[in-house]
């Protein structure tokens, strides 16, 4: 049995292990070429090659390419003294497998290395390019089999497919799992009903790296019923792979559950030529793209435009003198999609029937929904969507006050009652935290307790937020279920779309937790875990399970698709696990689909959206895996070199969260001294964890403020472009599209920056070094204090002393602009002092940090004056320098509001309004 790995690791996955070995091993290889027969250095090249090839014989025998045969006759060369050959062919092998070439053509790889024959086929058809993956086989078979196997299925491929395969074959349980974490390229398995558990190829070079993979001990089990478990495992593990199942078995005595856990199931007595085809169409299948598709036919019809838009077909553009340059830069195809049309092939996104609803059920099976939802204009508009669709006026949504502006705009459009959450601050470097589980609790209870539970209809969290704090989303869900057990949630990942494809991150995610729950919560299982926790309870405890009786799942994910996976900007969808959707919420959904949904979207940004999931479910493993690689080594470039950690920090684990959020324990993922720390048992269990892929730059050693560094430095010189800054931190992300490059070019920035700052300080008089002083001071000592949201006043309350506040009377009442007045920010505080309450008559929104420090119907704080009043930012939205803080007139707030309903709709007026 595999133990426990060692907490830290010298590299931080097997990917890095790998390139690095590859390497190491070419320039060992070249430098024994060169060397004098019998000289110290040749016995000292030929050590470390022999060891080399020995570790990477434990790496690739989980990997079709380059495969074991290949390495044999790298030992063959070797031990036959065949250096120059060696060196040629290990150099050969390395280019093509640390640029992933032979992911996109047959170049030295869809060829048995032992036969002539193929050897010849390889050269007539190694120019022809085609997508390559890989496929397990699970089956304890012989290395003649295997041979066999391999054979057979290397010569039903044709140079006339679309793609082409590897086969790697592993004889037990747990080397399946290792190579399934291992090797991102395979896209199908096959398993044998019956392998055997243990794996005979662990050793404390890849043990490290594996914990995730043996984390499950099944040795007990029979191994008959191992494969049906490998396939259970494979859904969590990595869902979008295509499954098959080989028995003898009859159907007879094939359990339910094995029959609908794979995509088939093969008699080891058929065809192979069969199985080689289902598994083509597999891939075939997950390739298709349906509206992208139909698009590209559409554009290569014939037409004549007899429609709205001249710029369609490029006619209005090609024929023109004067902006012709403007379809030269984008090209003839971009217009050639260019129409309103919604038939001839194509389809009505309002209303789809064709390509875009397959295209929109094929995003759902992706990202794991039930229903998913393409919008065209962006998150903001999918964030409001769903809260008009499903909230009412009056309705309660607790709301993390830091959320999208969108979502309080949203709380307006609907005439919901907000209760605003309050996150843990950051003071230190000026940001926010998360919602501490904790307050959401105690808000439920408060409004429990005041006969407002039923009122209560939504929980809307940020997750993850802008900074990389992330929710354990599972934790959350069950202990609010067990106080509201119909609580709809809306968790804005607009920063997580790619989440859903890692499985540590998957694990945190809107999708991924309801389907969880929802057959946790209808097993026999946890019927009793419930009733033996009620039974536990002592007379007014509040119980932290749900009850499986009137516990609903419903559960809305929004996603800005195009800020973290491949698609045009305003690119989102919405993603529904609701098991109430159809019978309750579909038509108003739909209601609020339509009223926000342009009636001519852009067909370039639907087949993006399309494409955008065609690449995850086939590459997505593997994109996501190496973007959060980047940010790790991006995290540790800077921690090793001193140099740059001279002037920044970049800020981990223990800086964002709290110790009292941190279960496990975990303060960082990288020191110098200790390696890697493994991030799995913090993501299983932590309160809060902090997404890698977000790195924030501690910059107040530098003396500049992060506007400053943003745009003198990055942008300016290095034309570096970041998303985010604080007053001394800038706020860094990689993504799909980041490349060891882009992470080097960054670096080499940096270091330039630190040179400059050098020069910059050895120039200064001391005046000027006083001043320099003083502002690395401020930086990083005199950081203003984050206030918390103060409270409604009462004339905006939605029930007087109760959480929850009428955003949208307030909101309106500003219309009028008799009912407000402006008071400039220094006289704020000396106005409060005379005891008048300033009530905000609209929202305050400082860039950064991007969210509101003041709503409609807002008391003025002395917290959040003092705040504005540091604040060094160049934008702040609903504030205007030279008139001030724009408020209600105080005689506004003293007359009685008479209520009244329009057309369903709440709104609130004065007397002197009415009158």
């Amino acid at each position: 049995m595999i133990k426990n790995k060692t907490k830290s690791a010298p590299y931080y996955n097997i990917g890095q292990l790998r390139v690095d070995f590859w390497n190491r091993l070419k320039i060992q290889t070249s430098e024994l070429r060169r060397c004098h027969k019998g000289s110290e250095n040749e016995k000292t090249h030929k050590q470390h090659v022999k060891e080399l090839i020995k570790d990477l014989m434990v790496v690739e025998c989980f990997f079709a390419f380059p495969g074991k045969e290949r390495l044999q006759k790298f030992e063959n060369a070797f031990s036959s003294h065949e250096f120059t050959s060696l060196s040629h062919l290990v150099a050969e092998t390395a280019r093509q497998l640390l640029g992933d070439s032979y992911k996109s053509n047959l170049d030295f790889i869809n060829f048995d290395e032992h036969s002539m024959e193929s050897a010849e086929e390889h050269d007539q058809n190694s120019s022809i390019r085609k997508n390559h993956f890989e496929v397990l086989f699970v089956d304890n078979i012989s290395e003649l089999e295997e041979n066999k196997l391999k054979h057979s299925l290397r010569i039903l491929q044709t140079p006339n497919d679309k793609f082409s395969y590897g086969v790697v074959v592993q004889r037990s349980f747990q080397d399946a799992m290792i190579t399934l974490l291992f090797n991102h390229n395979i896209q199908a398995v096959v398993v044998r009903y019956a392998p055997p558990y243990h794996s005979k190829l662990v050793t404390p070079l890849i043990k490290p790296y594996i914990e995730e993979a043996v984390k499950h001990d099944f040795s007990s089990k029979p191994e008959t019923d191992l494969g049906p478990i490998i396939g259970d495992l494979i859904k969590q593990l990595r869902p979008e792979l295509d499954t098959y199942y080989v028995t003898d078995s009859s159907l007879g005595h094939l359990k339910d559950n094995t029959i609908k856990g794979f995509k088939r199931i093969f008699y080891q007595s058929e065809d192979i030529q069969e199985m080689h085809l289902t598994i083509m169409r597999g891939i075939e299948e997950r390739y298709n793209t349906p509206f992208f598709s139909a698009l590209v036919e559409y554009s290569q019809k014939p037409t004549g435009v007899f429609h709205a838009m001249p710029i369609s077909r490029g006619n209005s553009v090609f024929k023109s003198r004067w902006i012709h340059d403007f379809g030269d830069f984008y090209g003839r195809n971009m217009f050639l999609a260019e129409t309103s049309a919604t038939t001839g092939g194509l389809d009505s996104l309002l209303q789809p029937t064709g390509p875009i609803k397959k295209a929109q059920e094929m995003a759902r099976d992706a990202y794991g929904s039930q229903y998913t939802y393409f919008v065209t204009n962006g998150t903001s508009t999918a964030n409001k969507i769903v809260m008009q669709g499903l909230v009412k006026p009056q309705d309660v949504v607790l709301i993390d006050r830091d959320c999208h502006k969108s979502h309080h705009y949203g709380l307006v459009l609907a005439g919901a009652y907000p209760v605003y959450l309050d996150s843990y601050p950051i003071e230190e470097y000026s940001m926010y935290g998360a919602v501490p589980l904790e307050q959401i609790k105690t808000k439920l209870l408060q409004l429990k307790e005041a006969g407002r539970l039923d009122n209560v209809k939504m929980l809307l969290l940020t997750n993850c937020t802008f900074d990389g704090l992330v929710y354990n989303v599972e934790r959350v869900m069950e202990e609010v279920l067990a106080i509201k057990p119909d609580m709809v949630f809306l968790w804005d990942e607009a920063w997580f779309a790619f989440a859903g494809f890692a499985y540590n991150y998957k694990q945190r995610t809107g999708m991924f937790t309801a389907k969880k729950l929802y057959e946790k919560y209808n097993s026999p299982n946890y019927r009793k875990e419930y009733n033996e926790h009620i039974k536990g309870l002592k007379n007014g405890d509040q119980s932290l399970l749900p009850n499986p009786d009137t516990v609903k799942i419903r559960v809305y994910a929004t996603q800005s698709t195009h800020k973290t996976l491949s698609s045009f900007r305003q690119g989102s969808m919405i993603h529904i696990w609701d098991e109430d959707f159809r019978r309750k919420t579909e038509n108003t959904f739909l209601e609020a689909y339509m009223t926000h949904t342009s009636t001519s979207p852009n067909y370039q940004m639907l087949a993006s959206l399309d494409v955008g999931r065609r690449q995850v479910q086939l590459e997505g493993f593997e994109l996501v895996e190496k973007s959060i690689e980047m940010a790790m080594v991006l995290r540790a470039k800077i921690n090793d070199n001193p140099q740059l950690s001279k002037y920044f920090d970049v800020l981990t684990v223990k800086d964002f969260i709290p110790d009292k959020f941190r279960q496990t324990g975990l303060k960082e993922y990288y020191t110098k001294n200790e390696g890697w720390n493994r991030m799995d048992k913090a993501w299983a269990n932590d309160e809060f964890v902090l997404d890698p892929t977000k790195i924030t730059l501690y910059i107040g050693k530098t003396g500049v403020d992060g506007d400053t560094f943003k745009n003198k430095y990055l942008m300016d010189k290095f034309n570096i472009q970041i998303n985010k800054t604080s007053r001394n931190t800038v706020l860094f992300m990689t993504n799909i599209g980041t490349t060891r490059g882009s992470v080097t070019y960054l670096i080499n920035a940096l270091l330039k920056i630190a040179d400059e700052l050098d020069d910059e300080l050895k120039a200064l008089n001391d005046k000027e070094r006083e001043i320099r002083d003083k502002r690395i001071h401020s930086l990083t000592k005199e950081v203003p204090p984050l206030p918390d949201f103060s409270y409604f006043h009462h004339s905006f309350q939605a029930v007087p002393g109760i959480p929850g506040g009428n955003l949208r009377e307030a909101y309106f009442l500003a219309y009028d602009e008799e009912n407000y007045e402006y008071v400039p920010l220094n006289d704020c505080l000396s106005v409060m002092g005379t005891g008048r309450k300033l009530v905000a008559s609209t929202f305050v929104i400082p860039y950064p940090p991007g969210f509101p420090v003041l709503v409609p119907g807002q008391v003025v704080s002395e917290e959040i004056i003092n705040f504005m009043t540091v604040l060094d930012v160049s934008e702040i939205h609903g504030y205007r320098s030279d008139l001030g803080l724009r408020v209600f007139k105080e005689k506004i707030l003293d007359r009685h509001k008479i209520t009244t309903s329009m057309g369903g709709m709440s709104i609130g007026k004065t007397k002197k309004q009415l009158i």
